[in-house]
């Protein structure tokens, strides 16, 4: 798609206790309203005071994106008139952002840079209910980071795969929780020679892929039919309907007045800081695929596709930590684990839980049970929480290892197979590969497939 542009504003909320210029909590009840005060309402008089964690999770990612760090923090305020922001104002970076520049390599090897990493509040949330519109301030107040890229995917499937590696490294940090906090995105789309779109709080990444999708047919058509985007506008994505739906046309950063917030101090943000930091930054996707390929052996192409996926690198280190032999292992993940979820078009945390494959690594690791077999109960697990040792008990699918048995299986594939027996003496390796098929066959897959290389060869002599 050489004709497209796609830029992302992708708004990670922060994985505090407290908001970002209060004490009230961020998680407790949810009664419309019910954690709030003074300062995240905006009434008059009241000051704002940045929460410290914050600005520690927001200097990690910063880091570890391999920003330049501003040496002072100062804040803004964003003008606008919104019920979802009592004070009129959002408290947000736009003169001096906390970090300039850094990147996010793509699967492909793609490199996409970034313009800016800023702090910024949510606003409170808006309850719609028939014709009337409810305020919910709960939610104002909570820190984001705001990470703006350069304009440079081509395609849905960047866009998805920017976003996905920009989960794990925010994982890896710690500072984001997938179970209570949110990814927003904004996506800036528009055909070469023509004005940009931009689509407005996508939540998931499969929705990105879609709404970026239908507005490049729609911008498509346009052109065809000799119309095309001639002015910036404002679109929202209806995730239910599969559209994306006019809002209004696309404000200017100038028309939001920004000034400096005269209730926050700037902050000196000395090297001091910065340095200590960097020594609490955990390991990171780069560092570990050096760490993978140098004590485990493994090739570097699956290096980077485990330590480029949080939960596929917890699922390696937690098999190995098990017992698991490492290369096995992070073959059958990259591979087998990968296919499963592709095929099903599904994400490890939504339809796997992690106990039961790593059940299923252990299981093929000590030979009790086939790879086969192992294969067909991960095709299990994405749509039911199977109890796994209990399903291979019942459905009596260990693994035949004893000897005896499996020389009388291979004795009678050896007499049901002369013509191949024969081929494989005068050297064809493939009929060898047929006959352990054979083999595998009368087992009904249950055949450990080394022992039963191992004696074929001492039977067919």
């Amino acid at each position: 798609m050489d004709d497209i542009i796609i830029g992302i504003e992708c708004h990670v909320s922060l994985n505090t206790k407290t908001k970002l210029f209060c004490s009230c909590a961020l998680e407790g009840s949810e009664d419309p309203n019910s954690r709030t005060c003074d300062v995240c309402v905006g009434l008059p008089g009241s000051k704002p005071v940045l929460n410290k964690k914050a600005l520690d999770y927001a200097l990690k990612l910063c880091l570890a994106l391999d920003c330049e760090i501003a040496p002072e923090l100062i804040f803004s305020r964003k003008i606008y008139f919104y019920p979802d922001m009592g004070k009129n104002y959002q408290i947000t970076q736009y003169e001096v952002p906390l970090g300039v520049g850094g990147h996010i390599k793509l699967a492909s090897g793609k490199v996409i840079n970034l313009t800016r990493v800023h702090m910024e509040e949510d606003p409170g949330a808006l309850i719609h209910q028939g014709n009337t519109v409810l305020v919910d301030y709960n939610r104002s107040g909570t820190p984001l980071c705001e990470i703006v890229t350069e304009p440079e995917m081509s395609s849905p499937e960047e866009a998805r795969d920017f976003l996905k590696r920009l989960l794990s490294i925010i994982q890896y940090l710690q500072i984001f929780d997938i179970d209570s906090c949110i990814i927003k995105a904004d996506a800036n789309i528009s055909i070469k020679g023509f004005e940009r779109v931009e689509i407005k709080n996508i939540n998931g990444f499969k929705d990105i892929q879609k709404a970026l999708e239908y507005e490049i047919s729609r911008q498509r058509s346009l052109v065809s039919e000799g119309k095309g985007i001639k002015h910036r506008e404002t679109r929202g994505w209806d995730s239910d309907k599969g559209i994306t739906i006019f809002q209004r046309s696309k404000e200017l950063e100038a028309d939001y007045g920004y000034i400096i917030d005269t209730d926050l101090v700037i902050t000196d943000i000395t090297n001091i800081i910065v340095e200590e930091t960097k020594k609490h930054l955990p390991e990171l996707p780069d560092d570990k695929i050096i760490r993978f390929v140098k004590d485990f052996k493994l090739k570097k192409d699956d290096a980077e596709v485990i330590a480029n996926d949080f939960d596929l690198a917890h699922l390696f280190e937690k098999a190995i930590d098990d017992g698991v032999n490492p290369i096995f292992a992070s073959e059958w993940i990259r591979r087998e684990v990968s296919r499963v979820l592709n095929y099903s078009k599904k994400d490890i945390d939504e339809s796997f839980i992690k106990q039961h494959l790593l059940e299923v690594l252990e299981l093929i690791n000590h030979n009790k049970i086939t790879r086969q077999t192992g294969q067909r109960i991960m095709e299990l697990l994405v749509n039911e929480d199977l109890d796994v040792k209990k399903y291979v008990k019942d459905n009596n699918l260990e693994s035949v290892s004893n000897t005896d048995e499996l020389e009388k299986i291979c004795l009678e594939a050896i007499k049901n197979n002369k013509q191949a027996v024969d081929e494989y003496k005068a050297g064809n390796e493939k009929s060898f590969n047929f006959i352990v098929g054979q083999v595998m066959k009368l087992s009904k897959g249950k055949a450990s497939p080394s022992v039963v290389n191992d004696l074929l060869k001492k039977l067919i002599k």
